[in-house]
C-alpha cells in the first residue's frame, strides 16, 4: 500500500511560502515533485492571495510600522502621544549628555535615511559636507560606526572618512580600527564577515533577480555583496505585488536565503543568525566595552533593520536608542528626530557639549 505524505511548512520571517510535497512509498524511497512556475502563480492568486496583499500592504508603510491610528485619537492627538514616549533628542539633549557624564559614549549611525535623505535613485543618496563634517568631528571624539545595508565599498565612496567602523550589509561586512588582537586582520584592524560562505549563492540570486526584474519599470536590484535590495520606490504600486512574487519564486529555490522588508526595498539576507544588534555587540566587544558599565552606546537610524538595534540597547539598560521619522512609527527606540538636518544638529550638539567639556577639565 502507498502512503502519501504531502507537508506544507512557512518560513518566517520571510515573504514567501516555502511547498515541499514528498511522496512515500516506503521510508526507503521518496519522490520529489516539480511544480510548474505558472501552477505556482495560480496557486498564489487562488490560496496565497491573502498573504500576497498582506505584503503589498506592509510595502506600502515607511518602516518600521507606522502606528495605527485609533478612532479616538486626532492626528495631533496621536503625534503628541507618541512623542511623549520617543521625545525629541534635540529637546532631551540635556538628559542625555547628563546620563553620559563620566563615560565614554560610542556612536553608531545608520547611512540612508539617517545622514542622507532618501532619494529615488539609491546610486544618489549623498551625504552633505556639512553632514560629513558633523560625522569626522564626532569620530575625533567618540568611537564611530556606519551601520548600514549597503555594501562597504559603497558606503565608503558617500561617506569618505576613514578612522571609522564600518559595518555593511546589515553587520555581515565590519572593518575599522580595532583596540583588540582578537580581530585584527594584518594592518587592516577589525574585519569580521560572519557570511563569507554565501557569497556565491548571493552573487547567482542577484543575476537571477536582475534578469526577473528587468521587466518591472523602475525596479533596481543592488548587489551589497552579503545581501541584496529590491529597491520598489520607483515602481508603481500596481506592480508591486508582480514585484513581490517574483522575488519570492527566485527565493524559494534558496532555502537558506531569507526575505526581509526596510524603506521601499525588500532586503534578501542569509539566515544566520546575524543582524545590526549583533553587530552593535561584536563592535562594542572589539572596542573593549563587552561587559562595561562605563560605555554609552548612542545607535541612530529610521529603518526596520534598526530596531535589532535598539532592542539591543533597550535589553542592556544601557545607551540610547535614536529613531528618525516625522510620523509615529512601533519602535524600540527612547527618543526621536524627524529628518537627516535634525540629525546633523544633534551631532554638532554632542560635539559642542564634549569640547566644553574638556576645556573645563
Amino acid at each position: 500500500m502507498t502512503n502519501q505524505n504531502v507537508m506544507v511548512s512557512e518560513s518566517k520571517p520571510t515573504i514567501g511560502v516555502k511547498i515541499t510535497v514528498t511522496l512515500s512509498n516506503s521510508s526507503l524511497f521518496s519522490k520529489h515533485i516539480t511544480i510548474s512556475r505558472k501552477k505556482v502563480l495560480k496557486k498564489l492568486d487562488n490560496e496565497g492571495g491573502p498573504k500576497v496583499h498582506a505584503w503589498v500592504d506592509s510595502m506600502r508603510d515607511s518602516s518600521p510600522t507606522r502606528v495605527k491610528s485609533t478612532a479616538s485619537l486626532s492626528e495631533t492627538e496621536e503625534q503628541s502621544s507618541w512623542i511623549a514616549h520617543h521625545p525629541s533628542a534635540l529637546d532631551k539633549f540635556e538628559e542625555i549628555v547628563n546620563a553620559s557624564k563620566g563615560k565614554k559614549i560610542v556612536m553608531f549611525l545608520d547611512y540612508d535615511g539617517t545622514l542622507a535623505p532618501i532619494v529615488e535613485d539609491p546610486d544618489r543618496a549623498f551625504m552633505t559636507n556639512e553632514m560629513r563634517e558633523s560625522v569626522r568631528d564626532v569620530a575625533r571624539y567618540f568611537p564611530t560606526a556606519i551601520v548600514t545595508g549597503r555594501c562597504r565599498d559603497k558606503v565608503f565612496s558617500f561617506v569618505k572618512l576613514a578612522g571609522l567602523y564600518y559595518a555593511a550589509s546589515h553587520g555581515m561586512d565590519i572593518e575599522g580600527p580595532s583596540k583588540s588582537r582578537k580581530y585584527k586582520k594584518g594592518n587592516q584592524g577589525v574585519l569580521f564577515q560572519p557570511a563569507s560562505e554565501f557569497l556565491p549563492m548571493i552573487d547567482e540570486v542577484y543575476k537571477t533577480l536582475l534578469e526577473k526584474t528587468k521587466s518591472i519599470p523602475g525596479a533596481k536590484v543592488e548587489n551589497n555583496k552579503f545581501c541584496l535590495s529590491v529597491h520598489f520606490r520607483c515602481v508603481d504600486e500596481k506592480s508591486w505585488g508582480t514585484l513581490a512574487e517574483e522575488v519570492r519564486l527566485v527565493l524559494n529555490e534558496y532555502p537558506k536565503l531569507k526575505l526581509t522588508q526596510g524603506r521601499k526595498v525588500l532586503e534578501i539576507r542569509p539566515t544566520i543568525k546575524w543582524d545590526k544588534g549583533r553587530a552593535l555587540e561584536f563592535l562594542l566587544e572589539a572596542l573593549g566595552y563587552a561587559n562595561s558599565k562605563d560605555v554609552v552606546p548612542v545607535y541612530i537610524g529610521d529603518d526596520r533593520t534598526d530596531e535589532d538595534a535598539f532592542k539591543v540597547l533597550r535589553n542592556r539598560g544601557q545607551g540610547f536608542g535614536i529613531l528618525v521619522s516625522k510620523v509615529p512609527k512601533d519602535t524600540n527606540a527612547s527618543y526621536s528626530l524627524q529628518e537627516p538636518s535634525e540629525v546633523n544638529e544633534f551631532l554638532r550638539r554632542l560635539v559642542d557639549w564634549k569640547r566644553s567639556s574638556l576645556r573645563q577639565q
